[in-house]
């Protein structure tokens, strides 16, 4: 699995509680949004930095093993997406946006969380462009299509529903509560 991180840290051979400190270290030096990729292993990695991430509110997005090696990534939260209530009013559920999925009525799933989050798993098909890209890429959609904006919580898919309105797209809605409550089938990269 190819992810593009912006740090990677060294744990390897390392026990607990020191892929934690080091990672916790790391991750201070990091802008909100980026991707942190700590290197570990300790098997007990695996449990301490799903825990560790769930405790910080940072974002676990998975881990790979690799001859031995636990490859874990990390994006760090970023205070916008700590939103006490969702803003924009037009909202489905995970749920109701499944079933429209089967059913096969036209729509377009746009997921605005970063390219790593989405290689850990998005919705088949969907189109992926990243919050901080969206002004630079909103021709790449059509005002005209019925849009289902998701993200990890519903908080960038809010923010993102808003300033497309603002650009004059009408059939939007925010999937809440987005990804991180999401059961229905994923694609990986």
């Amino acid at each position: 699995m190819n992810v593009v991180v912006n740090k990677i840290i060294d744990a390897k051979g390392l026990a607990c509680p020191m892929p934690i400190v080091k990672t916790k270290k790391a991750m201070e030096e990091l802008k909100p949004g980026e991707v942190l990729e700590l290197q570990a292993t300790d098997k007990g990695s695996v449990a301490d930095i799903q825990g560790w991430a769930k405790n910080t509110g940072h974002q676990y997005l998975g881990t790979v093993e690799e001859n031995g090696i636990f490859r874990h990534f990390l994006r760090k939260a970023n205070p916008q997406e700590v939103i006490e209530e969702n803003q924009y009013p037009h909202t489905i559920t995970n749920e109701e946006l499944e079933a429209k999925i089967q059913s096969g009525e036209g729509l377009v799933v746009l997921d605005v969380r970063e390219p790593a989050e989405y290689a850990f798993g998005h919705i088949p098909g969907a189109v992926s462009i990243p919050l901080g890209e969206l002004e630079a890429r909103v021709d790449e959609l059509r005002s005209e299509d019925n849009i289902f904006v998701i993200c990890r919580t519903g908080n960038r898919s809010d923010l993102a529903c808003k300033w497309l309105d603002e650009k004059g797209f009408e059939k939007l809605h925010n999937v809440v509560p987005g990804m991180s409550g999401w059961s229905g089938s994923i694609e990986k990269f």
